[in-house]
């Protein structure tokens, strides 16, 4: 009876990297040429200064950017010259306004209002500065003041009247409007980006709100929406440069 042979072992060929090389921390473990391990151990990432945890706000990309941009670019051209557009807004307006209690409808345009949002950031800011992040209140509080310095002259330029005041003029765009999302976002960033959501529904609700008490055309909140997305896209980049710049050791 013949023995089966032995299979020979096998050989090593050099040409080929080994799992085990020296430098590996255990018999199993991934080795790379530059001596670090493949993946970042979470607790090794850094998220804000020193000692210091905490988030940049997250920047909108550019296609929603010239999305925004453009969107309130025509919206302006509309009502500028009464186009198709604002006369359909009009009628939509007229359909809408009133179709809820007048003191809910006030009561979720009130969210807009300086001396409700004003404080919110403020406290926000605070807990920024407090926590080692003054140069993200720094720039949250700069964005809220961009907010009346744009508003302003282009309620001017517009001279939009009122859906329920023919006679008066300015209403476009809503100041209300981007002051709430200017606020609310900007203060859920400097305490968490998970209290995002939240502030998306204040700024929703306040818009809504505006538009079903008639205190402005629908238009004027979309356009309101565009120009804080802008503001906050600004705000959080100068916030990610300055969290680039903060020396980590």
């Amino acid at each position: 009876m013949r023995e089966t042979p032995r299979a020979e072992p096998p050989q090593h060929r050099p040409h080929r990297a080994s799992a085990h090389a020296a430098g590996a921390s255990c018999p199993g473990t991934p080795h790379r040429s530059d001596g670090r391990t493949p993946h970042t151990p979470r607790g090794a990432r850094r998220t804000g200064p020193p000692g210091r945890p905490g988030t940049t706000p997250p920047v909108p990309g550019r296609p929603a950017l010239l999305s925004a941009l453009v969107a309130l670019a025509v919206v302006t051209w509309q009502v500028l010259v009464h186009g198709p557009l604002a006369r359909l807004d009009e009628r939509v307006s007229r359909a809408l306004v009133d179709t809820v209690p007048r003191p809910l409808s006030e009561l979720a345009s009130d969210l807009g209002n300086m001396p409700v949002a004003l404080p919110v950031l403020g406290c926000a800011m605070a807990y920024a500065v407090w926590r080692g992040r003054w140069r993200a209140a720094l720039c949250a509080g700069l964005a809220m003041a961009a907010v009346p310095l744009l508003v302003v002259p282009m309620k001017l330029w517009t001279v939009r009247p009122g859906p329920l005041e023919p006679w008066a003029h300015g209403y476009y765009p809503s100041g209300h409007t981007a002051t709430a999302m200017v606020a609310y976002f900007g203060a859920a960033f400097l305490v968490s980006n998970r209290l995002v959501p939240v502030a998306a529904v204040l700024t929703a609700v306040t818009g809504t709100g505006l538009v079903l008490r008639g205190y402005h055309w629908p238009l004027d909140v979309v356009a309101s929406l565009c120009l804080g997305l802008w503001i906050l896209a600004v705000s959080s980049s100068c916030t990610r440069r300055s969290s680039s710049r903060t020396p980590t050791g």
